[in-house]
C-alpha cells in the first residue's frame, strides 16, 4: 500500500494545477470541494494532502480506510473528513461508520439501513448509474427519487447524489452529469460528487460541486498485493 516519498514531490505544483482547472471549469468555483483520493497509497499520501490543506480524503476500500485511520486519525488538529467511495459492504459497517463523515456510494437500500443502524443522522449520497455497464454501483436515474426518500425515512440525512463519469472521451460523461444535476436540483440536494482527473472540466460545467481526485494529485497507483 505505501508508495514511496519520491511519488509526492511536486505534490503543491499538481496540487496548484488543479485549482487551476477548477477556477476555469465551474461556475462557481468557491462551491466546489475537492477530494483527495488516497486509494492505493499508505498515510504519508494523507498527510501529504493535510499539509497542503485538503481536509477532505477519500477512500475506497474499507480496510485502508481504516488502516489510515489507525496512523493518522487522530493527528492532533489534522484529522481529515473521511468520505468512502467504494461498495458499501454491510459487514465492514461497522468498523467503518464511526470514522466515516460522507457515505458517497449508497445505492441500495439495505446499505442505508446499516449504516442508520451503526449512526443514525449520517451523511449519505446516493450513487446514480450514468453509465449502465455491468459491474458499475449505483442506481438507475430512475430510481434515484425512491431511494432518496427512503433512506431519508432512515433518518440519514441524504446531502447528494454522487456519480462516476461514463469511460471514454471526457465529452462522453456529459449527457450522465447533466442528469444527475437535473435530478438533484428536482429533490433539492446540493451536492453534487461528479468529475475526477480525465473529465473534471466536463463534470464542473454541468453543475459538480465536489470532485474526487488521485491521479492527477499523486501519479498513478501501485499495484494492490
Amino acid at each position: 500500500m505505501t508508495a514511496p516519498t519520491s511519488a509526492f514531490e511536486g505534490f503543491e505544483g499538481r496540487l496548484a494545477g488543479i485549482r487551476s482547472r477548477i477556477e476555469a471549469a465551474a461556475p462557481d468555483p468557491g462551491r466546489v470541494t475537492l477530494v483527495a483520493v488516497t486509494k492505493g497509497f499508505g498515510p504519508e499520501a494523507v498527510r501529504t494532502a493535510l499539509a497542503a490543506g485538503l481536509g477532505v480524503v477519500g477512500e475506497n476500500y474499507a480496510d485502508e480506510l481504516v488502516a489510515k485511520f489507525a496512523v493518522v486519525g487522530d493527528d492532533p488538529g489534522t484529522a481529515p473528513e473521511w468520505h468512502f467511495l467504494g461498495t458499501i459492504q454491510r459487514n465492514k459497517v461497522p468498523r467503518l461508520a464511526p470514522i466515516v463523515a460522507c457515505w458517497q456510494s449508497v445505492c441500495r437500500l439495505e446499505e442505508g439501513r446499516a449504516i442508520a443502524k451503526r449512526r443514525p443522522g449520517a451523511r449519505v449520497l446516493v450513487q446514480v448509474d450514468v453509465a449502465d455497464l455491468p459491474g458499475r454501483g449505483g442506481v438507475a436515474p430512475a430510481g434515484v427519487p425512491g431511494l432518496v426518500t427512503a433512506l431519508r425515512a432512515e433518518d440519514l440525512d441524504v446531502a447528494g447524489l454522487m456519480a462516476v463519469g461514463t469511460p471514454g472521451p471526457p465529452e462522453g460523461a456529459r449527457a450522465g452529469f447533466r442528469e444527475v444535476t437535473r435530478l438533484a436540483d428536482a429533490l433539492g440536494l446540493a451536492v453534487r460528487s461528479m468529475g475526477m482527473t480525465d473529465d473534471l472540466e466536463v463534470a464542473l460545467s454541468e453543475g459538480s460541486t465536489m470532485v474526487r481526485i488521485g491521479r492527477a494529485l499523486f501519479g498513478e497507483r501501485p499495484p494492490r498485493g
